[in-house]
């Protein structure tokens, strides 16, 4: 059976700046940086984007990458990968500038450790059922009102109609704003979502699974991303003083150009996603959930969704306590 595999890997690096050009200064003081895609080595943690204009310039790492926001923003991208390889970082702005990547991770560490918000008790290699594991992690940031998305005018997952695949991720993301599960947790959860319309605008996701500038229009759809990636989310938030960052915008792109989804996953499914289980993790990165790891496989927000499977359509125990932690 295969397996998709996700993290939101976030990355400090304090190297200066390589290939002949005046490293990126903190707190003042202008900068050069060299043309083209940037690494998180060229604009290290404590520098400023604004001495250094970087606004607007692509920094990446691992394969993965973003788009630098203006003071006071933050984007996260998290991919899913068929090969098991973490895929995705954090970059923060602050007001004054300055740029940070969160906690310093590397692809092969195991997931929980990419968020310092992680709850877990299970020793590893001991997988607990969903209904007994309380583990989960949070990404730093909420939905403080209504998440307002839109659905792609393109070709959908699973070649589904439009109505077909509006009911299936609008099932999906319920699964997340109403912590639907199997193990009697009422809905204490305040999320709110509510689908508008399709829409020409398109996720601000590239075909390598980066994250462009955004448009402020939160986008569902699907298209062609890096061969390995089987979707992508990237988050835009901005710093709330006190508490997690306020969403702005979150937007999820499936990769119907390499691999395939069905909404009715049956005995003779092979190599193929369950459009809702992909989803409903995608849903909960959206507000605000990060990766559990190894020994958290009944958990919907585990670094990996098994193709066929339709086990995270529903929540587990860590998945709830999780999103309690933040609504």
């Amino acid at each position: 059976m295969g397996k998709v595999v996700a993290a939101a890997v976030t990355v400090v690096s304090l190297a200066a700046l390589g290939g002949g050009a005046a490293p990126p200064r903190a707190g003042g003081g202008a900068c050069t940086l060299a043309p083209g895609a940037l690494t998180v080595d060229d604009l290290p943690a404590g520098s400023s984007v604004l001495d250094c204009a970087a606004v607007g310039r692509l920094v990446t790492h691992a394969g993965a990458g973003v788009t630098v926001p203006g003071p006071g923003m933050k984007v996260s991208v998290d991919a899913l990968t068929e090969d098991g390889s973490l895929h995705g970082f954090t970059l923060a702005v602050a007001a004054d500038g300055t740029v940070s990547y969160g906690d310093l991770t590397h692809a092969d560490t195991d997931a929980d450790a990419a968020s310092a918000h992680a709850r877990t008790s299970v020793a590893p290699g001991r997988a607990r059922a969903a209904c007994a594991d309380d583990a989960y992690a949070t990404a730093g940031h909420k939905e403080y009102d209504t998440y307002e998305w839109f659905l792609g005018d393109g070709t959908l997952p699973g070649n589904l109609a439009p109505d077909d695949a509006r009911r299936a991720l609008e099932d999906a993301i319920g699964t997340i704003t109403a912590s639907r599960n199997d193990c009697g947790f009422g809905d204490t959860v305040t999320a709110k979502a509510r689908f508008l319309s399709r829409t020409g605008n398109e996720a601000d996701i590239d075909r390598d699974a980066r994250c462009m500038a955004r448009d402020g229009v939160s986008v569902w759809d699907a298209g062609d991303l890096s061969g390995g990636v089987v979707a992508t989310t990237c988050s835009w938030s901005r710093a709330v003083s006190g508490g997690p960052d306020s969403l702005r915008e979150a937007d999820v792109r499936f990769n119907t150009r390499d691999h395939t989804f069905t909404d009715h996953p049956g005995e003779a499914c092979s190599n193929t996603y369950d459009l809702r289980s992909v989803a409903t993790h995608e849903a909960g990165h959206v507000f605000g959930l990060a990766h559990v790891g190894e020994s958290h496989e009944s958990q919907t927000m585990y670094t990996n969704s098994f193709a066929c499977s339709t086990a995270a359509r529903t929540l587990g125990r860590g998945d709830v306590l999780g999103l309690r932690s933040l609504y």
